[in-house]
């Protein structure tokens, strides 16, 4: 099998001015057709995973950002449980944004993902994100009468406006030591299909379902129109979308891991050096603690 950072570079999009939605498959899987090699893979990455992020939290100077945006049912929450299996929660902080609050529509679009930004040497990972505010408010722009904008500012161009502020705030973000990476579970309408009926069909999965779910199914043309568009306009060599094919779980699963190992192996991380003088005290406290009694 390919090795699978070349894999995840498959699916990087680092320029969005030619790319085109329709040119990745929802159903692709590089060619790959064996699930016990690709779990096998995948368990490698999760272990080389779980190795760079201890030396990231132990350096301690850079951030790692993942966002996840996908239609419903795409299968992010699997794929977080999946990938991140490995990783030491100390190190790792998950939020889910769902509907803003009323505190969260008091303040700008930006505030409460700003609010929960990962702390040096940590991996954050946001299940949905800012994103939402040029994907759902654009699908539905009625939502955005509930942000109380001044009506002056809420104009023809504030798609494009809120593109220029995204990308300003993740080039912010990445001068300041955060890497961000992005990934679009991409799949398609049969596939979501499928999986809203096993959902309906399956009790101990009840719970997944919302009737909002068909409401916004009837939008899916809409929404590939603002992920696209979306993709296109943020895509930048220093917060990249990957586009990852999300009908075979397994391979989106691969997918992402490969690409979050890939982004750590090039922070080049290390465990901090120790000084002379640490060296000394180490072999001070350990002279001493030889010398006590058993």
């Amino acid at each position: 099998m390919m090795k699978t950072a070349k894999l995840a570079r498959l699916y990087r999009v680092e320029d969005g001015k030619r790319f085109r939605l329709k040119d990745f498959d929802p159903a692709d899987t590089a060619k790959l057709h064996s699930k016990r090699s690709a779990r096998s893979a995948l368990e490698e990455d999760i272990v080389r995973m779980s190795q760079l992020q201890d030396k990231l939290y132990a350096q301690d100077r850079w951030a790692v950002l993942l966002i996840l945006q996908a239609m419903d049912a795409a299968g992010k929450d699997g794929a977080i449980k999946h990938v991140m299996s490995g990783v030491n929660p100390q190190g790792c902080q998950v939020y889910s944004f769902k509907t803003p609050s009323a505190e969260e529509l008091d303040h700008d679009y930006l505030w409460r993902a700003r609010r929960c930004l990962p702390e040096r040497g940590k991996i954050g990972l946001f299940n949905r994100s800012y994103y939402e505010e040029v994907l759902v408010v654009r699908v539905h722009p009625q939502l955005l009468k509930n942000q109380r904008i001044p009506p002056p500012l809420v104009t023809k161009k504030i798609w494009q406006e809120r593109f220029q502020d995204i990308r300003a705030f993740e080039r912010y973000l990445h001068r300041n030591g955060t890497v961000v990476r992005k990934f679009f579970l991409h799949v398609s309408k049969e596939e979501q299909k499928r999986r809203f009926l096993e959902r309906l069909e399956e009790p101990e999965k009840h719970w997944k379902f919302a009737a909002a779910d068909i409401d916004e199914r009837r939008s899916w043309n809409d929404y590939l129109e603002a992920y696209e568009d979306m993709i296109r306009r943020t895509a930048t060599p220093h917060a990249p979308w990957y586009v990852i094919p999300a009908d075979n779980k397994w391979f989106t699963r691969l997918i992402l891991a490969a690409a979050i190992v890939d982004t750590l192996e090039g922070l080049h991380l290390a465990y901090p050096e120790v000084d002379s003088e640490k060296r000394k005290q180490l072999q001070a406290a350990r002279s001493a603690l030889l010398k006590e009694g058993s």
